[in-house]
This record gives C-alpha cells, sequence and structure tokens, in this order.
C-alpha cells in the first residue's frame, strides 16, 4: 500500500511544492467522488477530506507519495455554492496550474458512471486535448451500478466522446466502496508513467 503524506495548499503555481517528482493531478465535477477516491487509492480514509457538500476543496493541494511522485488533489468544476468570481478565480487558477505545471505527467479526469456525459467535463477535456495535456478517464462509483449499466453507460460516454477524438485516452473502473476496484491498474499506469519523468 502507497504511503501518501500532505504537503501544502496553494491558489498560485508559484506557491506549489517545487515540480521535482512526477506529479498526477485528479479532477472531476463537484460531487464525483473525487476526495473518496484518493483516499481509496492511498488506503488512507482521512487523507483528502470528504464532504457531501459540493465545492470542498477549493486550494490545489499537494502530497508526496512513498517519496516517489505527488499526488495533486484539484478543486472540481461545475455546480458548487460559491459565488460567480469564486468560480471564476478557481478556473484561472485551475488553468494556470494545468498548463504551467511542467513535471505534471497526467491529469485523471473523474466521471460519474451513473451519469451520461457533462457538457462541462466534455469541454474541460477537450481543453486538456487542444493544448496537449495528457489525460486519463477515471469512472467513479461503480458500486452504484450493475455490470449492465456499467457497460452501458460507458458506451454512451464512450460515443459520446468519438464524435470529438479520433482516439480516446485510457480509461479506468473505480469505486472507493468496492475493495480496490481500480487501484492497483490506477497505481500500476503511475509507476509505469513514473519511468517517463
Amino acid at each position: 500500500m502507497p504511503f501518501a503524506k500532505f504537503l501544502t495548499s496553494a491558489t498560485v503555481v508559484e506557491k506549489l511544492t517545487p515540480p521535482d517528482k512526477p506529479e498526477y493531478a485528479f479532477i472531476g465535477r463537484s460531487n464525483v467522488g473525487k476526495s473518496s477516491l484518493i483516499n481509496m487509492l492511498m488506503g488512507d480514509k482521512k487523507l483528502a477530506k470528504v464532504s457531501s457538500t459540493p465545492g470542498k476543496t477549493q486550494t490545489i493541494n499537494h502530497f508526496e507519495v512513498d517519496g516517489k511522485w505527488y499526488l495533486v488533489d484539484l478543486p472540481g468544476y461545475g455546480y458548487a455554492k460559491i459565488s460567480k468570481s469564486d468560480r471564476a478565480n478557481w478556473k484561472v487558477m485551475i488553468d494556470n496550474y494545468l498548463m504551467q505545471r511542467e513535471n505534471l505527467m497526467c491529469v485523471f479526469v473523474l466521471l460519474d458512471l451513473r451519469l451520461p456525459l457533462q457538457k462541462n467535463d466534455l469541454d474541460f477535456m477537450n481543453n486538456l486535448g487542444e493544448n496537449g495535456v495528457p489525460f486519463v478517464i477515471v469512472y467513479t462509483k461503480a458500486d452504484k451500478v450493475g455490470k449492465v449499466s456499467y457497460q452501458k453507460n460507458t458506451k454512451v460516454i464512450t460515443n459520446a466522446l468519438l464524435e470529438y477524438w479520433e482516439e480516446l485516452p485510457q480509461q479506468f473502473l473505480t469505486s472507493s466502496e468496492l475493495p480496490f476496484v481500480g487501484q492497483a491498474e490506477i497505481l500500476k499506469f503511475i509507476n509505469e508513467t513514473n519511468l517517463l519523468f
């Protein structure tokens, strides 16, 4: 099991941890289950703060994993009970991070498996693609749907993405409730990608 420790929180790239290790960022619409997923991956239920209230994460949160790489917990996009000005500030903060962070190896974009592809998910991924930021798709809450629904829902999302993309990024199925679903696959992907740093 990996060991993660919290390093720092910041709202500007200049105040982040030095970019001396490979880095992986996790992001998704508010309430997609990001904190629960991070905690499941690291085997620590208290690492990232879990809340039923969307918009809990409001800063760029840095964790060091096994002294080898950084895990970054980014604020969610989409619905959150914050003002328009705060939401705009979040977008600037996230965009600056994604475009300026030189050691960023990959962004894990989380999608709720129970829902069809949302416009803000598509817009976010298209923006990553247009700017050459590597990303993969992580389906969350697999425990909330059966296998038939899972296959149907992923096909619907995949078909929607293929309207814009010739080739799709790698995809992972996860659950923070069912033990270790997706954990080994994601950690293997990270360990293999680290070799490219």
